[in-house]
């Protein structure tokens, strides 16, 4: 229990970086130096027209189905912003970061380029970054052990409420429109605007502050995301973020976790711990109101950072499922959700209450 935020290791980064650069070339070609290189939460994004006109290769974006098209070699590949597959035929390959669209363009990560990609070449690829120091700290860490903040529970008396405040961060935003879903649906709206509903009915049957990290349409990096959660008051956070396939199959909310719960000291919290705790009660809530729950997954992502505050991410839906797609467009069916995790939150505080 520490009365503060700490952020460790934590690098505050640009956007963009007129420094960065990378070299890229198919093998035994002169290398082509590609300088617009942008920089999201700790990694380089680079235009994907860009980086096939180096490698001598073809893509088509789709705007109605929003869809990216590569020829390859081995036959057409299909990628999406805020997807996390790649689709070859009848086969899904993960993402280890989605595309994204950053100034108008849909860009993708540097690992998609110097490591997936080559896979669908008959020939190596040369990639060099001529700046590594501008994309990242030279501290002998990961990525995410650099960019992972300890996000920590707050001192509290005995006699304060279970839950004083909460923190809601609507993913995305700006010219980052996330996943775009069927009839052009945007994840950045879409997470806005149960944010938004979720804010007032906490603050109207609660009666506890809330925090939203950006209340309008308009980018954010990761640290400011966690400015908020440094207050004092601050004892849970809930992250909203949308999903879309290449297939209308898949749908229902997804509920992510940090991989483990740590004190200050990085010891691992024994127990279930107040994450998993609270998108338990997420879940029985919104599988209450008739919303189907994937599941609860744990992964080790960036914007969970690291520590013991109660946090949930909670991918909303499916934007390119009809179903999901038809209730996150319509303000009915956000004011359900978002009223399905009030309901979680209540009961996640009774429990709080019960066991203090």
């Amino acid at each position: 229990m520490l009365r503060s935020l700490l952020l460790l290791f934590f690098l505050l980064l640009p956007l963009f970086s007129a420094d960065a650069a990378v070299e890229l070339a198919l093998k035994g070609r002169p290398p082509v130096t590609l300088t617009e290189v942008y920089l999201r939460d700790g990694v380089s994004y680079l235009a994907i027209d860009d980086v096939l006109a180096v490698l001598e290769l073809k893509g088509d974006w789709d705007s109605v189905r929003h869809v990216y098209t590569l020829q390859t070699p081995r036959g057409a590949a299909v990628i999406s912003p805020g997807s996390r597959y790649l689709r070859q035929g009848e086969s899904f390959i993960p993402l280890a970061h989605q595309p994204r669209f950053i100034d108008g363009r849909l860009r993708v990560a540097e690992d998609f380029v110097n490591e997936q990609l080559p896979a669908f070449l008959d020939e190596p690829v040369y990639y060099r970054n001529l700046k590594p120091s501008a994309v990242r700290a030279d501290v002998g860490e990961t990525p995410l052990d650099r960019l992972f903040a300890f996000v920590l529970r707050k001192k509290k008396s005995a006699d304060e409420p279970a839950l004083r405040g909460i923190v809601l961060d609507p993913g995305h935003g700006g010219q980052d429109p996330g996943a775009i879903g069927l009839k052009g649906l945007k994840e950045k709206a879409v997470t806005l605007g149960v944010a938004r509903r979720l804010d007032k009915l906490i603050k109207m049957q609660m009666g506890i502050p809330t925090y939203l990290t950006r209340n309008d349409d308009y980018a954010l990096n990761l640290q400011q995301r966690l400015e908020a959660v440094a207050r004092p008051d601050v004892d849970a956070l809930i992250l909203l973020h949308a999903q879309a396939s290449f297939s209308d199959r898949p749908g229902g909310v997804t509920l992510v976790i940090r991989p483990r719960d740590e004190a200050a000291g990085g010891e691992v919290v024994e127990g279930e711990g107040g994450s998993m705790k609270l998108a338990q009660k997420l879940r029985g809530a919104l599988e209450r109101s008739g919303i189907s729950v994937d599941g609860i997954v744990r992964a080790p992502l960036l914007p969970l950072g690291r520590g013991n505050l109660p946090t949930v991410l909670v991918e909303v839906g499916y934007l390119s499922n009809p179903r999901d797609n038809l209730r996150l467009s319509d303000p009915a069916g956000q004011d359900e959700l978002a009223m399905a995790l009030l309901n979680g939150l209540k009961s996640f505080v009774d429990e709080l209450k019960e066991f203090r």
